[in-house]
Order: structure tokens, then C-alpha cells, then sequence
């Protein structure tokens, strides 16, 4: 194992909302208990996504979140950044030169509804037909029309603080809100756990590829940085997101894709896979679930639900063409 240089300040890449920083200030501290003499940089970045307030697909997808941080890692400008996987393409390779060198332990993957301040609602089904549900995620979208296509799904982006603001009214925008759907982990991170009311199951709201993970990244050749950040590695989760990538690239799967994909691993040690890809207004979609079996290995499996999502269709959901 490559020794952290004592003299070597660390650069960790980040974007500069509050919640890319806070993930970025809980890993600089656990390299701290690592390393316990080592300098940590952090150097914010403002990306174009971030900047962009309309629909990120007529942009290039969420995968502009990480492309600026990547190049500034090639370059040499930082030396590490810390990446939401479920923010990172599955349909284009890795950035020549850079690795996942970790992945964190997972958080929790669920999504939960939030309501205005002083609403007296707690589920998706208190709500009234035509009520607007607000969610950044066309995943998230296609999952809600299923079971509710009489409510109007609208998008709203930014911080999370700040659809919050918008969903309590403090922010001004074209819709009045209802309701909000955001990730269980992010209102942990952010300490806003007690604005959540429904907490959906993965069986009501299949996550995100990659959903409550943190991946760190470096470059290949970047020895004592990637042996520094491999103790961080955790196994299990590195082991089935695995899986649900391998799932994710064999559907050609992009951050705007309507696709979601969830691995375990069950208490036996066998893995399992569920995968989903719906039409945008969730009026179709395909599902797979297989185990891993008796080689248990996450690309093989990954592999095998993307082709059965595949041979049931989902190349023309995928398309916009579900027929």
C-alpha cells in the first residue's frame, strides 16, 4: 500500500451546494481518522448543471454534475471527488485515467413525500385528484403515475433546502406545491429527517441505480492517493453497485432515462437484483428480478437482468416507443 506523503495537501473536488459539501466534509473527516496528520483541501466547484435552472436533459443529462469535476481530476487540479453514483452515466465509460477507488456504505436508498409547513396530510393517497407533486427525477415521475395518474407530477430543481422553501411557499414559483418527493438520505444529511411524512418502500418506489452511495474517485495513477482512499472501501456496497451499473450500461441507461435498479445482499450471502424501466408517464414499464445463484458474481447478474429487461422491451421504452 502506497503511504499518503505527510508534506501533500489532499484536493477533494465537490460542487458547492450544501449538500455536496457536507458529503464532502464527512469524507475528508473519515480520512482524518485514516491519516490523522493530513491536509484537506476542499475546492468547490459551480457546475453548468448547477447553474442550468431548465430541463437537464436539453442540457446533457445529470452527468454534467460530475464531467467539469472529472476533467479538473484529470488535469491535476484536485486529486480526488467525491460523486452521488446515482449521478454518475451508465452509458458512456469511465474518463480516461480516473477509477472509483471507493465506495462509502450505503445510506438509505428510499425516497419520502414531504408536504407544506402545517399541512395535516402524511400519504400520497391523502392527497386530491390534480394535486401537484413536485420530484426533479423521471423515474421518480413514472412510479407515481402508476399508482396515481391523476395527480400532476411537475419538476422542480435545486438545492434541497431550496425546494423545500418552494414547496412551503417561501419561494416563489409558477406552481403551488402539494406535495415533494426527495431521497430519504439527502434530508439526513442536511438534518431535515423530521420533514418527511411517507417514507416509500423499495417495492412502491424502486431507487435509483447507484441510489444513498458515495463513490470516491481518483486517478489510476495516482498510487498513494487511491491506497488512501481504499480503506474507506466498503465491499457489500461496492459489490452491488457493481451490479446495478453492469445492469445500467447494458441498457445504455443515462441520468434521464427512466430506469431504476436496486441490489441486496441477502442474509444467505446470495445477491439479488431488481431491476425497472418505465415509459415517461409510467403507463409502461418492464421488471426483472433474478439472484445471483451459484456464481454470485454482480457482472454476471448485472448482465442477466439487463437482458431480460431487454427481451421483454425496454429498448423501445427506453426510445419512447413502449410497443
Amino acid at each position: 500500500m502506497n503511504n499518503f506523503p505527510a508534506d501533500r495537501t489532499l484536493r477533494i473536488g465537490t460542487r458547492s451546494s450544501p449538500m455536496a459539501l457536507a458529503q464532502a466534509h464527512m469524507v475528508a473527516d473519515l480520512l482524518r481518522k485514516e491519516e490523522a496528520e493530513i491536509q484537506v483541501e476542499l475546492v468547490p466547484v459551480t457546475t453548468e448543471a448547477d447553474l442550468w435552472q431548465g430541463d437537464l436533459a436539453q442540457l446533457g443529462g445529470k452527468g454534467l454534475y460530475v464531467k467539469q469535476i472529472d476533467t479538473m481530476l484529470q488535469r491535476g487540479e484536485v486529486d480526488m471527488a467525491v460523486h452521488c453514483v446515482k449521478d454518475v452515466p451508465g452509458d458512456q465509460p469511465m474518463p480516461q485515467g480516473l477509477v472509483f477507488a471507493a465506495y462509502l456504505p450505503r445510506d438509505d436508498v428510499r425516497d419520502v413525500l414531504l408536504f407544506p409547513e402545517g399541512s395535516e396530510m402524511q400519504r400520497l393517497d391523502d392527497l386530491p385528484p390534480g394535486a401537484a407533486v413536485a420530484t426533479s427525477a423521471v423515474r421518480r415521475k413514472a412510479q407515481v403515475n402508476r399508482v396515481r395518474p391523476d395527480l400532476n407530477v411537475v419538476r422542480v430543481r435545486g438545492a434541497v433546502g431550496t425546494r423545500i422553501e418552494k414547496l412551503d411557499g417561501k419561494k416563489k414559483i409558477d406552481t403551488r406545491l402539494d406535495a415533494m418527493i426527495l431521497a430519504t438520505s439527502g434530508l439526513e444529511r442536511l438534518g431535515l429527517s423530521h420533514r418527511g411524512r411517507q417514507v416509500f418502500t423499495v417495492q412502491e418506489m424502486l431507487p435509483a441505480v447507484g441510489a444513498g452511495v458515495l463513490g470516491l474517485e481518483c486517478r489510476h495513477d495516482d498510487g498513494s492517493v487511491a491506497g488512501l482512499l481504499s480503506r474507506l472501501n466498503h465491499d457489500r456496497t461496492m459489490t452491488e453497485v457493481t451490479a446495478e451499473r453492469v445492469m445500467l450500461h447494458g441498457l445504455r441507461g443515462h441520468c434521464n432515462s427512466p430506469i431504476a435498479g436496486h441490489c441486496v445482499t441477502e442474509p444467505d450471502g446470495q445477491l439479488s437484483l431488481r431491476g425497472m424501466v418505465f415509459s415517461r408517464d409510467g403507463a409502461k414499464f418492464v421488471h426483472a428480478h433474478i439472484w445471483g445463484e451459484s456464481s454470485n458474481d454482480p457482472g454476471t447478474l448485472g448482465a442477466r437482468v439487463s437482458a431480460e429487461l431487454l427481451r421483454q422491451g425496454a429498448r423501445g421504452i427506453i426510445a419512447g416507443n413502449p410497443y
